[in-house]
This record gives structure tokens, C-alpha cells and sequence, in this order.
């Protein structure tokens, strides 16, 4: 389907802008936090096999606080209008984020504090509003019987949500419950369906939707979304399955089968962007670009730590890889260009005329984020294979300052929409961020 079908009376499906801006700004300033907490607890990343701290917290402020809530405000909002079909009252969409934000920032403070019963309350609150959530898409994906790559990827999506939050609550109540005989195999594939199941699926399916629509051209033909979710789901079952029952074999196989599906996956996205009408890309696509190289990076790492290649060096190197690698570089590109992209669709409600995205976007505060990030990247990998603490601590110290200047992007993006609209006379009823 070509994406100027799909935004064919898209207004009229849209959430008021209070409802995903939320997500989005509650993401940025977890952002600054994650890398805090990250920079916090540098010494202990060299050789990180697991263990609360500031670094576990950093990680699952950037997994929970920026990965999985920028994907659940884009959810709500992307989803009715691919789907055409409803999603919910927007005050089941605010409860969700009323349940889960504060349940985040808990079960973070629990992890660097090591504060088991912080931890479980935080836990408790994260899957309730991970269950809202899941049962808001579910209720919006039974209606739709059209666009494969889209809704098989988001049901994957769904069924790796239900299981890494179930081994999450567990690892979770074991910390101070101690019923665990081990903790590591539990981990490794609560890592898996949260990485490569829930985020990674739902990274794959909006891609499908989201890159054609933002650089103009021809979707992804529905055969190819059907292949990459059913490669998926193989892959998911053996890498999850083998890492819980410590069979590296299998998980390895996992890998090889993933790899063949993100092969499917970059070249029908490839061959999309050859057809494209904007013949320049965006800054954004500075991000897409490096996050695709690092996805198939991550599984090659996954696969020497399933096959037993120093655990000590490689868990780290693959985990850092995976979330701040592939996934936070593909969702801050991705967010930095939805929020303008949303901003500007309800600035047009109404008739009256849009407000130009490039009105609304700083270029400066992007491109200092861009390089911050990559030689965050960069440091931190060096230190984790050198096992040198200074690198690392070098490297946390440039996320830091890439997420602020990431922030410093979105205040100028919000500010301006606000001055916009109290400029211009809205229609009744239009509720603006």
C-alpha cells in the first residue's frame, strides 16, 4: 500500500496531541537520565555479567523509559491511522502512561538504591501498564485484516511482551525471594524478547509503514512483511528458548535464522528508498542508517556468546551493542522526526494550513546529538573490550551530552508548536501538546 493511501483522511483518526507527546517527552528526559545513571555506574560495565547498581538502572531507564516509551506513544497514535481502525478512549492511552511512568522511574531507583521491595512495586506498576497497552493494540489488531507487515510484526510484538514481562517480574521478586537455581539463563532471554522480541519487532513492522511515508515512497509489498514475521517468530522461539534452558546451540540457530530475516527485512526497505520522491534524505536518516548497520553487528555478537565466546567480554559488548547500538539509535532518529511529522498533521485540522516541519526542527542541537551519540558508541565499545573503566566513563560522559542536546532539540520543537498555536485560531475540540 503506497503511504499516501494510509494518510488519506489520517486527521480525522488522530489522538489529541496530549495523548503521544506525553510518551515522547517523558522518553527525553529519560534519555538524560539513562545516561546519568550510565555514567554513574561505568565501573561496573567492563565485564558485566549482571548484578543492581546504577548501571542495570541505566539500562532499563533507556530500554523501559526511552525504547518502550516512545514505542507505546507511537503505537497509539501510528496504529489507528495505518489500521484505519480505532484503539482506544484516549484516557485509557493517558492511564497507561499514568501506571507506567511512574512504575519505570521506581523500578530504576529500586536497581541503583538495591531496593528489592522498590523493585517489585516499580515491576508491578510497568506490567500493568504494559498489560493496558497490549490489550489497547490487541483490541485495535483483531480488527484489521490487511497490512501483514505491520500487524504480524506487532502481534510478535505483543506475544514477547507477555513473556519477557512474566521472566522480568520473576528476576524482579527473586532478588530478594532467592528461588532462582540461576539467574543468568532467565536474563539472557529476558534480554532476547526484549531486545530482538517486543522493541524489535515493533522497530520492523513500524518501519515498514514509517520509512516510505517520510521519504515519500513505494511501500513494502505484502509478501516480504509476511516472511520477515514468520522468520522472526522461528528466530524469537530458538534464541529466546536456548538462552532460557542454557542450550547455546539453539539459540545460536536463532541467530542465523534472525540474520536471514534482517537480510529480507534491509533489502526490501533498500529497495523502497530506491523509489523514493525525496531524492535528499533527512537528518534523521543519519540514525536509520547506522542503527541498521549495528542490528545485524548485535546478532553476530549474540551468536559468539551463545556459542560460548568469553561471556565476560562478549554479554557486555553484545548488550551495549543491541540497546544503545541498534535500538536507541534507530528510535532518537525515528523520534526526532515524528515529532515535528505529528506536530505539523494537527496544525492542518481544521483546514487551516499546516505548519511546516522545517519551521518547527534545529538542526544545530541533531547533529551534535548525532556525533555525541556515535562516539558514545564508540568509547564505551573500546572500553568493554578493553576493559579500561576511563573509555567508558569518556563514553557515558559524550551520551550524556548527546541527550541533552537531544532535549535541547525537543524543547525547540514543543515551544515553537506552542507558540504556533496560540497564534493561530484553533477549531472546537482541538487539543494541542
Amino acid at each position: 500500500m503506497m503511504p499516501s493511501a494510509l494518510m488519506m483522511g489520517a486527521q480525522d483518526r488522530l489522538l489529541p496531541l496530549s495523548v503521544p507527546f506525553r510518551f515522547f517527552a517523558t522518553a527525553v528526559i529519560l534519555h538524560v537520565a539513562g545516561w546519568a545513571a550510565l555514567l554513574a555506574g561505568a565501573d561496573t560495565l567492563p565485564g558485566f555479567l549482571g548484578g543492581l547498581g546504577f548501571g542495570l538502572a541505566g539500562l532499563h531507564l533507556i530500554t523501559l523509559g526511552v525504547l518502550a516509551m516512545t514505542a507505546m506513544g507511537a503505537a497509539f497514535q501510528l496504529l489507528p491511522v495505518a489500521t484505519r481502525r480505532p484503539l482506544g478512549p484516549p484516557w485509557a492511552c493517558r492511564l497507561t502512561w499514568w501506571l507506567y511512568t511512574p512504575g519505570v522511574v521506581a523500578l530504576a531507583a529500586g536497581m541503583a538504591a538495591e531496593l528489592g521491595w522498590v523493585m517489585q512495586a516499580g515491576g508491578a506498576l510497568v506490567v500493568g501498564g504494559l498489560a493496558l497497552f497490549a490489550v489497547l493494540v490487541g483490541r485495535n489488531l483483531r480488527q484489521v485484516g490487511d497490512l501483514p507487515g505491520v500487524t504480524l510484526h506487532a502481534w510478535l510484538a505483543l506475544a514477547a511482551l507477555a513473556a519477557l514481562a512474566a521472566l522480568g517480574l520473576t528476576l524482579v521478586v527473586d532478588v530478594d525471594g532467592g528461588f532462582l537455581p540461576q539467574r543468568g539463563p532467565v536474563a539472557a532471554a529476558h534480554a532476547v524478547l526484549a531486545g530482538y522480541g517486543f522493541m524489535g519487532s515493533l522497530a520492523m513492522g513500524f518501519s515498514y509503514v514509517l520509512v516510505p511515508m517520510f521519504v515519500l515512497s513505494q511501500g513494502v509489498p505484502d509478501p516480504v512483511g509476511r516472511r520477515t514475521a514468520l522468520l522472526s517468530a522461528v528466530a524469537l522461539a530458538l534464541a529466546a528458548g536456548g538462552a532460557a534452558f542454557g542450550a547455546g546451540v539453539v539459540a545460536a540457530l536463532g541467530g542465523v535464522v534472525a540474520l536471514v530475516a534482517i537480510g529480507q527485512h534491509l533489502r526490501a526497505l533498500l529497495a523502497a528508498l530506491k523509489t523514493r520522491m525525496r531524492k535528499r534524505l533527512e537528518p534523521f536518516f543519519r540514525q536509520v542508517w547506522l542503527a541498521w548497520v549495528l542490528l545485524p553487528v548485535s546478532v553476530v555478537l549474540g551468536l559468539a556468546l551463545a556459542l560460548g565466546g568469553a561471556p565476560e567480554l562478549t554479554a557486555p559488548l553484545w548488550g551495549w551493542v543491541l540497546v544503545f547500538g541498534w535500538l536507541l539509535t534507530f528510535v532518537t532518529g525515528i523520534l526526532q522526526r515524528i515529532m515535528p511529522f505529528l506536530i505539523s498533521m494537527h496544525s492542518g485540522a481544521g483546514g487551516a494550513k499546516p505548519l511546516l516541519m522545517s519551521k518547527l526542527v534545529a538542526e544545530r542541537p541533531l547533529l551534535v546529538h548525532a556525533v555525541l551519540h556515535a562516539l558514545a558508541l564508540a568509547l564505551v565499545a573500546a572500553g568493554l573490550l578493553a576493559g579500561f573503566v576511563p573509555l567508558v566513563q569518556a563514553g557515558a560522559g559524550a551520551g550524556l551530552a548527546g541527550s541533552i542536546a537531544f532535549a535541547s532539540f525537543a524543547l525547540t520543537v514543543l515551544a515553537r508548536a506552542r507558540a504556533h498555536f496560540r497564534a493561530t485560531p484553533q477549531p472546537q475540540g482541538t487539543q494541542t501538546c
